[in-house]
């Protein structure tokens, strides 16, 4: 379980960093590494995101299901379970088949996106990231999942 927060109870849950006049949307972050995963939570807590956070792809899987995001960022080379494991069994799965879902990766082959895209993915995000393109992704994919709701 990571928890980026300071606070003492280890919910998963970050505090959303947006302005109060709407919910922030809730987006399940599932990476293994806590560098990384600190670091996508800071910058979509400085989109106005809520962020929840999961160390692995059982973990994502458990929350995604109890939790039902808004949104799931999942790495895709993790142990145990991966990323695209974690899409596949999110998307066959009625309560949880409609959330998108975005991978995360260091690897920005063609095969690699394609494999994301049949796994269930909707998009597909290159490390390193930047904020600002990426801040652009997830709000695109929000906006399209509401425009589709």
């Amino acid at each position: 379980m990571l928890n980026v927060s300071t606070t003492p109870n280890h919910t998963n849950q970050l505090p959303a960093a947006g302005t109060g006049q709407q919910p922030a949307a809730r987006v399940l972050v599932v990476e293994d590494n806590p560098t990384n995963a600190r670091l996508t939570s800071h910058m979509l807590l400085a989109g106005g995101y809520q962020v929840l956070l999961a160390a692995d792809g059982h973990e994502g899987v458990e929350m995604a299901r109890r939790l039902v995001p808004d949104l799931v960022l999942t790495d895709l080379q993790m142990p145990g379970l991966d990323g695209l494991g974690l899409a596949r069994l999110l998307k066959q799965t009625p309560e949880t088949a409609g959330i998108p879902i975005v991978a995360l990766t260091a690897h920005a082959m063609t095969d690699h996106r394609d494999r994301a895209l049949e796994a269930g993915c909707v998009a597909f995000i290159s490390k390193p990231i930047r904020l600002q393109s990426f801040l652009s992704e997830v709000h695109n994919v929000l906006k399209h999942r509401a425009v589709g709701q």
